[in-house]
């Protein structure tokens, strides 16, 4: 059976965007630690895998989803490095974050028990493409480039649920860090082939969070009933993307033999969507360490050796 609707022992948690790299990790931590879970996918509904229908452009979701329900995690959205930004891309990406959140917003609202807590993705993308080696930290104010806005919009219609009475936490992640894809196997796979290299200056920080970090950081805001309001969900240990290179580099034992690749090149490739390569945020995780959360990998080294020697 894909997914179990509902365990003995756990609570029951609905997850959109569950099939997603995040989401799977998600999903197979939840199960380990007793909990059920739920899936919103636009497939027709199977109860007995765990899935259930809904569709933004109709915003339906089948009522069924919502039995029992005692924690939301909202991690849909368009891949914002899936392709060049035109503007038809760019419609997509701003309209499948805000137009699903609505959606379950009026749904919620019209339940009449309602779930505990709602955790909502968001992203470091707020505080603007290139905020060099200042630390942003969740009072920083937010950018005013394309993805900030997203992001500014995105949270604004998350914080509309807490109106409802329900407990919410925004996670403001950063660079995920996994073996099985996001940012490090596009990284890693050129070293591999001996034509690594950092990129543009390779100054630009990059706050990376191990996906195990992430997961348990997602449960974390499930299960603590004090926790609430915005986290950065980053690791305790920024790196620029040249010590990132470098560090996989070394971890698999190969040679950095090229030069930087030259920012007119990645702007040539990326258009305007280079501007998230070539910069990039110094982002603290203080503010979830003082709440109690501890990490599993707290050094860039130490996640790198987990995800790149398995």
């Amino acid at each position: 059976m894909e997914t179990q609707i509902q365990s003995e022992m756990g609570k029951k948690i609905l997850i959109t965007g569950g099939t997603g790299l995040v989401g799977s990790d998600l999903k197979a931590k939840l199960l380990a630690n007793h909990h059920g879970v739920a899936l919103l996918s636009r497939q027709a509904s199977d109860p007995e895998k765990g899935l259930y229908n809904w569709d933004i452009k109709t915003q339906t979701i089948d009522p069924a989803a919502w039995d029992n329900v005692h924690g939301v995690v909202h991690l849909a959205g368009a891949g914002v490095a899936e392709g060049r930004w035109t503007d038809a891309r760019k419609k997509a990406i701003l309209e499948s974050r805000i137009k699903s959140t609505q959606l379950l917003y009026e749904q919620l609202k019209g339940l009449k028990k309602r779930p505990e807590v709602f955790v909502g993705a968001s992203a470091v993308g707020i505080y603007g493409t290139d905020t060099g080696a200042e630390w942003m930290t969740e009072d920083t104010s937010a950018g005013e480039d394309f993805l900030a806005d997203v992001v500014v919009q995105w949270e604004q219609a998350v914080s509309r649920i807490a109106e409802l009475g329900i407990r919410v936490v925004k996670l403001r992640i950063g660079i995920v860090l996994a073996a099985e894809g996001g940012a490090l196997p596009k990284i890693t796979q050129p070293i591999k082939w001996w034509v690594g290299a950092p990129l543009g200056s390779g100054d630009q920080y990059m706050s990376w969070i191990h996906i195990a970090d992430l997961c348990r950081m997602m449960t974390y805001a499930i299960d603590q009933p004090a926790l609430a309001g915005t986290y950065n969900a980053v690791g305790p240990d920024p790196a620029t993307n040249a010590q990132l290179t470098r560090e996989a580099a070394r971890v698999l034992k190969k040679p950095l033999v090229l030069p930087n690749v030259p920012a007119f090149v990645i702007k040539m490739m990326f258009g305007e969507m280079a501007g998230i390569v070539l910069g990039g945020n110094r982002v603290s995780n203080k503010k979830i360490k003082a709440a109690g959360f501890t990490y599993q990998f707290d050094t860039l080294s130490d996640a790198l050796r987990d995800l790149l020697h398995r």
